[in-house]
């Protein structure tokens, strides 16, 4: 019996069929009727997929039964650490660490003593034209989750 592929290996082969078959993320997410960040990360590991959108995905990147057995296990979520130094990643850490405590203390006085669920979650990702340069738009879109005893 041989090992169930890792996570990582079925992500480079997933981003390899992509990139030869000059498909979109969005036609991708598209295809499998999914929402584009939920599906990207997926098929990048860091979401079970079912069955069904296993499959879809499989057929649709011409990838065998063994990469749709990764995209199905639970995921151990998390960031390689070697990943954290990449420029696009580390902004977001440099905006959240300049910016986490102010936007705590919003959603305190807004919604009282709790967190955002990152669980009960969608996040965006979209251009805006903008005369001074395009635009990234970053949107967290997550349940309120309040302190309870």
């Amino acid at each position: 019996m041989t090992p169930i592929m890792s996570k990582s290996d079925a992500a480079a082969l997933v981003i390899a069929a992509k990139t030869r078959k000059g498909l979109s993320w969005t036609e991708i997410a598209d295809a499998l009727d999914a929402p584009r960040v939920w599906c990207v990360a997926a098929l990048l590991g860091q979401h079970p997929m079912s069955e069904a959108q296993a499959e879809r995905a499989c057929a649709l990147l011409d990838l065998d039964a063994a990469v749709g057995e990764s995209l199905r296990l639970q995921p151990a979520r998390g960031i390689d650490p070697a990943l954290l130094s990449d420029p696009t990643i580390y902004r977001f850490q440099e905006a959240l660490a300049v910016y986490g405590p102010a936007i705590k203390e919003l959603i305190h006085e807004e919604f009282g003593d709790g967190i955002m669920s990152a669980i009960n979650f969608k996040v965006d990702v979209r251009r805006r034209e903008d005369p001074d340069g395009d635009r990234v738009v970053v949107t967290f879109d997550g349940k309120f989750l309040d302190y309870r005893w």
